[in-house]
């Protein structure tokens, strides 16, 4: 697939990916009320409760109307602040990113080499040059992230700055420029953007419902059953269903991604070496805290200590390193 080819897909692939959240939301939405339902811990008279009030004539009896009630009241109402949420994240969320990896923007004064660095290839591709990030950090990594090309960053750390070759660095920054082309970046800050909405609201939601001030009576337990219930159909949602929406949609982006590398510079065996380097030393601290943005890397920055991250491992966007080495190893043959 040429490169034109894959930003035509990539285009529809973010169209897909605003329809398919809803739509995929909605249905995980009802399959948790329907098992809140089956605990029965929730009847018509709680949803009056907490859901506010209805007409004597119109109050749900049946189980299966119960559901459809409180899907069609309350994910309209959700998918508007998610919507919310996408829109600042689209415009802003690279600067958020940023800040949440703890990256210092740089400028030509500063990091000369690597501005100049950037902006040859860049120049090279066609594209404006990114705003160049650093984060303090020795491990070695990297991810791009904006909306497209002309609002677009590239993030370095400052282990891979010290510890690559001039010519394995230049790979690295043509793969993320790649990235940048193809508006991978795009179809990423949308991921990230509603991945992290859904997660977040898990975690508040079940805070709220385990931690929350103790109610009294039945209504009061009921209540925070129903709080701990959305709250963990959130965290499925936000760990599972969507990153394997990201994985269909996504799948071969890397490879993508470093073919056109190494078309830009004419040196695959570069990048493979740095890809090999890097694969022993990728474990980024400052982006532990947000497992939505380990897809933005070129290699996987996690350290998996729980379920949620052995989960999110298992659904990773990321293909093995040692076959992105034997595609570019067999590109330099």
């Amino acid at each position: 697939m040429n490169t034109y080819a894959h930003i035509s897909q990539n285009k529809w692939r973010s169209g897909l990916l605003i329809l398919l959240f809803p739509v995929t939301f909605a249905i995980t939405a009802a399959a948790v009320i329907g098992i809140i339902m089956m605990l029965g811990g929730v009847d018509a008279q709680t949803v009056v409760n907490y859901c506010g009030p209805y007409d004597a004539g119109c109050l749900p009896t049946t189980r299966l109307e119960l559901i459809a009630e409180m899907v069609l009241r309350w994910v309209p109402v959700l998918w508007l602040f998610a919507m919310g949420w996408i829109l600042v994240s689209y415009y802003v969320g690279d600067t958020l990113i940023m800040h949440c990896a703890g990256a210092v923007k740089v400028t030509p004064d500063n990091q000369t080499e690597l501005y100049r660095l950037v902006e040859n290839l860049a120049i090279t591709r066609g594209l404006p040059t990114p705003d160049i990030y650093i984060i303090d950090d020795s491990t070695l990594n990297a991810f791009a992230t904006g909306r497209d090309p002309q609002h677009a960053a590239i993030a370095f750390t400052r282990g891979i700055l010290q510890k690559l070759e001039r010519a394995e660095l230049e790979g690295v920054a043509a793969h993320e420029l790649a990235h940048i082309e193809n508006r991978d970046i795009r179809l990423m800050m949308l991921t990230v953007a509603g991945i992290s909405f859904f997660t977040l609201m898990g975690e508040i939601c079940l805070r709220i419902g385990l931690w929350g001030g103790r109610s009294s009576g039945k209504s009061g337990g009921n209540g925070r059953l129903l709080l701990i219930l959305i709250g963990l159909g959130f965290l499925i949602y936000g760990y599972i269903i969507a990153p394997l929406i990201r994985l269909a949609l996504s799948r071969q982006r890397e490879y993508q991604a470093d073919a056109t590398a190494a078309l830009t510079t004419r040196h695959p065996l570069a990048l493979a070496s740095a890809l090999r380097k890097i694969s022993g030393n990728c474990k980024t601290e400052s982006l532990q805290h947000s497992h939505s943005m380990a897809a933005m890397c070129i290699a996987n920055p996690l350290t998996s200590v729980g379920l949620f991250d052995m989960l999110s491992g298992m659904l990773s966007t990321h293909p093995p390193i040692e076959e992105r080495i034997r595609r570019l190893e067999e590109m330099s043959r």
